[in-house]
């Protein structure tokens, strides 16, 4: 991993770099339900502002992370679902692994307790990554959605923190 990248809070002006990022996560079919990239509006309004991260070589912005809420319940506070997305050309150089460290301290640094995803079971690179960054295995959610025409699973991953909500 070359020394240049840094992780750095997410800007409203990456959104363009950022969107683009996304698309080519929906182009491979396994990265997501979503069909199209939603507008800068939606995209912030669903995901939490604090948990914004962006991986750059201080010009491009490489890959990125985001957090959003699984419910609005005040029980489920401090629960969280990832995402983090690579350009297809940084894919498997170690920007997730940054993206992931950052995102678990930042989290926890929020008072979010648990982090969660969810995973089609062909995004093989994700499910690595979740293991490696100490999320486990929970289950299977089975023909959860159709994506162009075809029933999906969803792989389930969960990260509980060592630092909040242990007492």
């Amino acid at each position: 991993m070359p020394e240049a990248i840094k992780i750095r809070p997410m800007q409203a002006d990456d959104w363009k770099a950022v969107s683009l990022i996304y698309e080519e996560g929906i182009t491979t079919g396994f990265a997501t339900f979503e069909k199209t990239v939603p507008s800068y509006g939606i995209w912030n309004d669903a995901h939490l502002k604090a948990c914004r991260l962006a991986a750059t070589d201080g010009k491009t912005v490489l890959g990125w992370a985001a957090l959003s809420a699984v419910s609005s319940r005040c029980v489920y506070g401090g629960i969280a679902e990832v995402s983090v997305y690579i350009g297809k050309n940084r894919r498997g150089l170690g920007i997730g692994k940054m993206l992931m460290e950052h995102l678990i301290v930042k989290s926890e640094t929020e008072g979010l307790w648990t982090l969660q995803s969810g995973i089609f079971p062909e995004n093989e690179g994700s499910i690595q990554l979740h293991k490696k960054m100490g999320f486990r295995y929970i289950g299977k959610r089975e023909r959860v959605g159709k994506l162009d025409g075809n029933w999906k699973d969803n792989l389930l991953f969960e990260r509980r923190s060592k630092k909040i909500g242990v007492d």
